[in-house]
């Protein structure tokens, strides 16, 4: 009998393990530091005071969901673009794309979408392809919601062009908490559709570019899942005229 369960609490202990794997999602690279250095004061303040400790591990215990990475499968349907971000769509609209990136000056289709504190923070390739230019720009840090915060406040465009040829422009716009964005790919890398590229610390905002003739399949107010919502569908064929 306890050879017994001493069989089934070595087949269970694995599963549990693989369970909670499979729950609790990694944590982004970026996040590493605020969990360890709010472990560290958690520690120090339960010396001085329980109850600072207690809140102190709870903070902790928050940046460490905040910089959650959740494993997404992107959809293997050719010629789309997903989103680059969880979140709400918050515009879908014509706009002219950062001129920092040297494109010409004429209006795409621009996705906005809007993550709050409680959103995956994380940005995801809208497909797959070659990253031809990234430039960073310091500004302001209005709220994410604002349609003058794509024009003003402090941003990171990303210039992808895709297999079929087409010019995507993924921006990472630092919202009214956001203090610093992230990206982890450069200029010449290949990326796969709703791989990681990035991050923005706290609420934030990433406007997609799609070039003109695309079928957008979303609407204002649409949550997305970053890497796996479908939020366009491209043109037959590039190029898609908007230069590189």
């Amino acid at each position: 009998m306890t050879a017994d369960r001493e069989r089934r609490s070595g087949a269970f202990l694995p599963h549990l393990i693989e369970l909670a794997r499979e729950t609790v999602p990694p944590m982004h690279p970026a996040g590493r530091p605020f969990v360890l250095a709010g472990a560290i004061a958690s520690v120090l303040l339960r010396r001085l005071w329980r109850p600072a400790g207690l809140a102190g591990w709870l903070v902790t215990a928050w940046c460490a969901w905040f910089f959650r990475e959740p494993a997404r499968i992107a959809p293997s349907r050719p010629g789309v673009a997903v989103a680059p971000a969880d979140g709400t769509v918050s515009q879908v609209a014509e706009a002219v794309p950062p001129a920092e990136l040297g494109l010409p000056a004429t209006p795409m289709l621009r996705v906005s979408v809007f993550l709050s504190i409680f959103d995956v923070h994380v940005q995801r390739a809208p497909a797959e392809g070659e990253v031809r230019r990234i430039s960073y720009r310091p500004g302001k840090f209005l709220s994410a919601d604002l349609d003058k915060a794509s024009e003003d406040n402090e941003r990171n465009a990303l210039l992808l062009r895709t297999v079929d040829g087409h010019d995507l422009v993924c921006v990472q716009i630092a919202g009214l908490v956001a203090r610093r964005i992230v990206c982890s790919v450069g200029e010449g890398e290949k990326v796969g559709v709703g791989q990681t590229y990035g991050l923005i610390r706290f609420g934030s905002r990433v406007d997609l570019y799609l070039p003109t003739g695309s079928r957008v399949l979303v609407e204002p107010g649409q949550r997305t899942v970053g890497g796996e919502t479908v939020l366009a569908e491209l043109p037959a064929a590039g190029p898609s005229g908007t230069g590189g």
